[in-house]
């Protein structure tokens, strides 16, 4: 669909509109009686499309022009999704900053973007006022709540009955333009910047679209709300769960499954942490789902116990799939549960890592040394052989070109092919023989010990087998190339072992899992936590870097 001459990506939301004006486009669950029955708002895609219009306009008649960054920080909300579309059709850029990274991480993406504006709620214009020196330049802003006078913002209001009135034209973009900054969650590393191209996310419509087989008039519940961005240019309802999104290790499962029944979705996206909850309520409870066509998993590999429960309450002809890729190129490849439980369980049980599946039609993925140095040009690298681990690198259209104003780690993610060029995904991984990309954890996560590499997710899962174990992760202690290898375990709920004598007990069997794998025989030292630390958009990630100093002070006491 993307036009080199020009292209918006907020276009997908007109065709939309014309092609199904009167179908609902956004639901939000409102508010609650005295009994707790939830009222739901909504938009159709004909009122969601005047609507960005006019913020559009407002906007441009605010000051914004094109290539303006316009920071969104909005709940989750109808307005969240019509602001997105609204900055973008105004030609300028929506910069999307994960408020759960922490308050300093916060600032510090806020000083790369330099933002010349903000659509938020009431307290982060309270800071934006309050430390005016850090937000000179943000001159264009909005307020989604109760305006405040003080503030000196545009109140959301305001700004759609201004722009309902404006005639001023809309700006012309190109498929090249910028359409947004998306941060990464920042579980390895500083979060950074990722650009994204209007004609990028068109791409992605596009692949996700094709590769699910996903039909307009289906009903979607996205637990991360950037893919209600997609469902509206796919002609799909999107019902926004009453949750923290932040939080999705806590969700209240109950409403989940209140929101997946009373509204017929068909299709759900959701972190792992968000499905475990919601597949052992299920199960506790005995319920299923039967208008679920589909449920999307991604952010890190999902437990086969999350897969099992979940695939339980699907109906025979529904599956659970699992999108690979990251915020810097995403969708990579995908595999379903049914796939996973029949086939590759029972290989990730004996160290083989993570099967993600087939490559989407349009991309690419090599397999090549694995190497920390900067690769200028792919005929400097070289390909592994088929089953041979090394690092994964990606081409295609949704591959992004670079990272905002971060030029040096630009040069180290991408690798120039011709006019193309391929993005490194930062992980390993190595092609099954029938054509199956399998990922072995991040390159930043190997252990590095005398007797060679050791990889995160390979070793870990030996003893993820342990069925008092939840979940655990493997950890270097020392010196690159001399690190000692240790494994941290968060055992399940209410299997923490109490006494030091349990300790040892567990830790023994631990160990003797670990002693008939080859892959972990050198592995000696088990630790016991009761909540590993993990990133603050899915909830799953494991900070393997934080535990590693945790794990040095433990094993020096």
């Amino acid at each position: 669909m993307a036009d080199e001459k020009k292209f918006n990506i907020a276009d997908r939301l007109r065709i939309s509109a014309t092609l199904v004006p009167n179908q609902r486009a956004v639901v939000f669950p409102e508010t609650r009686d005295a009994a707790g029955r939830v009222a739901w708002t909504h938009l159709t895609f004909q009122q969601l499309d005047t609507e960005v219009d006019a913020i559009a306009r407002g906007l441009i008649e605010l000051g914004v022009r094109p290539g303006h960054r316009i920071v969104l920080m909005v709940r989750p909300s109808i307005e969240f999704i019509a602001l997105t579309f609204g900055i973008m059709r105004a030609g300028a850029c929506c910069t999307l900053i994960d408020p759960g990274m922490g308050i300093r991480s916060v600032f510090r993406c806020l000083k790369t973007v330099n933002p010349d504006g903000f659509a938020a709620i009431t307290p982060v214009h309270v800071v934006r006022r309050l430390l005016p020196w850090r937000f000179r330049n943000a001159r264009f802003n909005v307020i989604v709540g109760p305006r405040t006078r003080h503030l000196g913002c545009e109140s959301y209001r305001q700004l759609v009955d201004d722009g309902r009135q404006s005639g001023i034209a809309l700006p012309a973009t190109m498929a090249t333009n910028s359409a947004a900054i998306i941060f990464t969650s920042g579980s390895t590393g500083p979060p950074k910047g990722v650009h994204y191209e209007h004609g990028m996310f068109d791409a992605q419509v596009d692949l996700i679209r094709e590769q699910y087989q996903i039909q307009p008039g289906e009903v979607d519940l996205p637990g991360f709300p950037l893919f209600s961005l997609f469902n509206v240019a796919m002609q799909v309802t999107s019902v926004i769960p009453d949750m923290d999104p932040t939080r999705p290790a806590a969700v209240n499962p109950a409403r989940i499954v209140e929101a997946l029944e009373s509204q017929s979705v068909t299709q759900a996206y959701g972190s792992p942490a968000l499905w475990n909850r919601v597949g052992r309520y299920c199960e506790e409870r005995q319920i299923t789902l039967p208008a679920l066509r589909r449920i999307l998993s991604a952010g890190a590999p999902v437990p086969n116990h999350v897969l099992q429960r979940m695939t339980n309450v699907l109906p025979s002809a529904a599956n659970f799939f699992t999108p690979y890729g990251a915020t810097e190129c995403l969708p990579v490849a995908s595999i379903s549960a049914r796939e996973v439980l029949k086939e590759t369980a029972v290989l990730t049980a004996i160290g083989k890592g993570t099967c993600v599946g087939h490559v989407f039609h349009g991309m690419r993925v090599r397999i090549i040394e694995t190497s920390s140095e900067m690769l200028r040009e792919i005929g400097k690298t070289v390909s592994v052989a088929s089953g041979q681990i090394g690092e994964i690198i990606v081409s295609g259209p949704v591959a992004t070109r670079e990272y905002y104003q971060r030029p040096n780690a630009t040069n180290f993610a991408k690798i120039a092919d011709g006019d193309l060029f391929w993005h490194r995904m930062g992980d390993v991984g190595y092609f099954d023989d029938v054509g199956r990309l399998w990922f072995c954890g991040r390159k930043a996560h190997i252990v590095s010990t005398t007797t060679g590499p050791m990889y995160s997710v390979c070793c870990e899962a030996i003893f993820n087998n342990h069925p008092a174990i939840y979940r655990c992760a493997l950890v270097g202690i020392g010196a690159k190339g001399r690190q000692i290898p240790i494994i941290v375990a968060e055992p399940e709920p209410g299997k923490f072992p109490s006494s030091e004598k349990d300790r040892r007990q567990l830790g023994h069997e631990l160990l003797q899992l670990g002693t008939q794998n080859p892959l972990t025989a050198n592995i000696h030292q088990i630790l016991f936590h009761r909540s590993l630390p993990v990133d603050t958009r899915h909830n799953v990630k494991i900070n393997r870097e934080l535990l590693a100093a945790w794990a040095t002070r433990q094993a020096s006491r």
